[in-house]
């Protein structure tokens, strides 16, 4: 980026749950890292850093300005970490760079145009949103264009050795020919599954049907709960009148009362 952006942070005492108080007051906290390079936790204006944000992303060099410190420090926004209900930015990583040597980071893809594909019933499909490059500091590209005008027919895509590079960029991936965006044909909606015929009034159910509450079963059918017809429905036994207190058994004559 040609305009150079500033920044400038102030260090911060207040760690842990307590940052909440910097938020209640617009006060955003965040921490410096880097490579060979002691971690310092800051705080900053919200207001700011977002307007910084909106120009930098996070592949703009920032010359960060640490309070009374005399050099600015060169530095890349890193993964803000954001709200996921109120999209407030809660707090956010500045990683501090050398320009001298190479960095590695993900610049992000965005695609431009109509793709005729689409218009014939095809389905746009973006499967990469991000490349991940090696380059100097002020080298990043802000993101990667990706025009998708050519897609004419369903099946076509552009792959990563398709996307244009500056030479000072290396994109690292192991297979360039990995489709970054493609046309396919419409998914088809999943058949549903047929719902089972009830016979009409005085049909007969198919086999294996139960029929309908106040039907006739076939001829041959056991009604549900009768026997069957084979079968002789088993007769209960006869219940025997029991013999009361004293009584001689039936079978058996009463002994003599002894005198």
């Amino acid at each position: 980026m040609s305009d150079k952006i500033k920044l400038k942070v102030n260090k911060r005492t207040l760690v842990g749950r307590k940052v909440r108080k910097l938020r209640q007051q617009g006060i955003l906290p965040a921490n410096i890292y880097g490579k060979d390079i002691k971690s310092l936790s800051v705080k900053l204006s919200a207001k700011d850093f977002h307007k910084v944000y909106s120009q930098a992303g996070e592949t703009g060099i920032i010359d960060l300005k640490v309070d009374k410190e005399a050099k600015v420090r060169p530095v890349l926004i890193h993964d803000p970490n954001i709200h996921p209900v109120t999209d407030e930015i809660l707090h956010v990583d500045f990683r501090q760079v050398d320009l001298t040597k190479k960095v590695t980071v993900k610049i992000p893809v965005e695609l431009v145009k109509e793709a005729p594909a689409v218009s014939k019933g095809g389905v746009l499909l973006q499967l990469i949103n991000e490349i991940e490059v090696e380059a100097l500091p002020t080298d990043l590209p802000d993101k990667f264009t990706v025009n998708v005008s050519k897609l004419e027919e369903i099946g076509q895509g552009i792959n990563l050795k398709d996307i244009k590079v500056d030479s000072k960029v290396k994109i690292l991936a192991d297979n360039l020919d990995e489709l970054v965006v493609k046309i396919e044909e419409p998914t088809k909606e999943e058949e549903k599954p047929e719902e089972p015929e009830v016979p009409a009034e005085g049909e007969e159910p198919a086999e294996g049907e139960v029929p309908a509450e106040g039907e006739e079963p076939a001829e041959g059918e056991a009604k549900p709960g009768s026997p069957d017809k084979g079968d002789k429905e088993a007769k209960k036994p006869e219940s025997q009148p029991e013999a009361k207190p004293g009584s001689p058994d039936k079978g058996g004559k009463e002994k003599p009362k002894g005198k």
